[in-house]
């Protein structure tokens, strides 16, 4: 009698119900864009095999030193992983993967689509590149990734587009030096072009407003997301998504100081997401309220 196949996964939301709890945080009302996430806390439980292809699958998990076994099955090898808080998982896409675990724990699944990964590289062999599946095995960068992921979901859910896109980049290009069938070769640039530098940075101002992303500026160019992400930073001293937030501080200090707009419709006017979100980069840039520089 042939083996059951994997269950196949083609949407975001089919995946949380095949465990016993709800997640705890997802990012399925968040806007991003390739990618997605969700973070949960399970008991000791049982998953059936699934597959899809639409996502590379990474299991992050953050339950601390605590170790929790699990019985793995994945493309078609059966292993038993001793898992700790900063191992991770990846199942690539179309490979079935299922799991029974001994304790309860927490852990974050981030999906990426195989095109987002191929893209985040000026490389004419990206696209070949096939990610190879992996079982427990530590890894602090992607670990810190998860955890970086989890806390903008966290914080500011609405305005994460940016910064949650530059995570990925950073993880897709991780992923593919170190999980994938062969190495990659990453270019080196010096800088961008000074005109392409203020073409960025004029589309930047115009649309402060809005949820930019990565993908997004580095099409203005047009360069990968990764190479983009370092030429920008090579040339102003910081990454994208700091230089919006420093844009969006500076253009909220200047209607501030006109005194004729309210503190929370002028962080709406510069892309915050809310009054609050607005106060805690103002006074970690600027070391002062908005509401203290309104009223100078």
């Amino acid at each position: 009698m042939s083996e059951k196949k994997p269950l196949v996964i083609t949407k975001e939301d089919e995946i949380f119900p095949l465990y016993p709890r709800l997640p705890i945080l997802t990012s399925l009302q968040a806007g991003w864009r390739g990618f997605s996430f969700g973070y949960m806390c399970q008991p000791a439980s049982a998953f059936p095999e699934v597959c899809t292809p639409r996502w590379h699958s990474l299991g992050i998990f953050t339950h601390g030193e605590r170790v929790i076994y699990a019985e793995r099955k994945m493309d078609g090898r059966r292993h038993r992983d001793a898992v700790c808080g900063g191992d991770i998982v990846i199942t690539p896409v179309n490979i079935g993967h299922g799991a029974s675990w001994e304790a309860e724990g927490d852990f974050i699944l981030l999906g990426i689509e195989p095109q987002i990964v191929a893209r985040a590289v000026d490389a004419a062999d990206a696209e070949q590149i096939e990610l190879v599946p992996y079982f427990a095995t530590p890894d602090p960068l992607v670990y810190q990734i998860g955890l970086a992921l989890k806390s903008i979901l966290e914080n500011n859910p609405s305005g994460s587009r940016l910064y949650a896109e530059t995570m990925v980049n950073a993880l897709s290009v991780h992923l593919m030096q170190h999980y994938s069938t062969r190495k990659l070769i990453l270019k080196a640039y010096k800088g961008l072009p000074r005109r392409q530098l203020q073409q960025v940075i004029d589309y930047i101002h115009a649309h402060l407003d809005q949820n930019l992303g990565l993908a997004e500026l580095a099409a203005l160019i047009p360069m990968s997301p990764h190479y983009f992400s370092q030429l920008f930073k090579k040339s102003t001293g910081m990454t994208p998504h700091k230089y919006v937030i420093h844009c969006r501080v500076e253009r909220a200090k200047e209607l501030l100081l006109k005194g004729e707009m309210a503190i929370a419709e002028i962080a709406r006017l510069v892309g915050f997401a809310s009054q609050s979100h607005l106060n805690f980069q103002f006074k970690r840039l600027l070391g002062v309220t908005p509401k203290t520089i309104q009223q100078r």
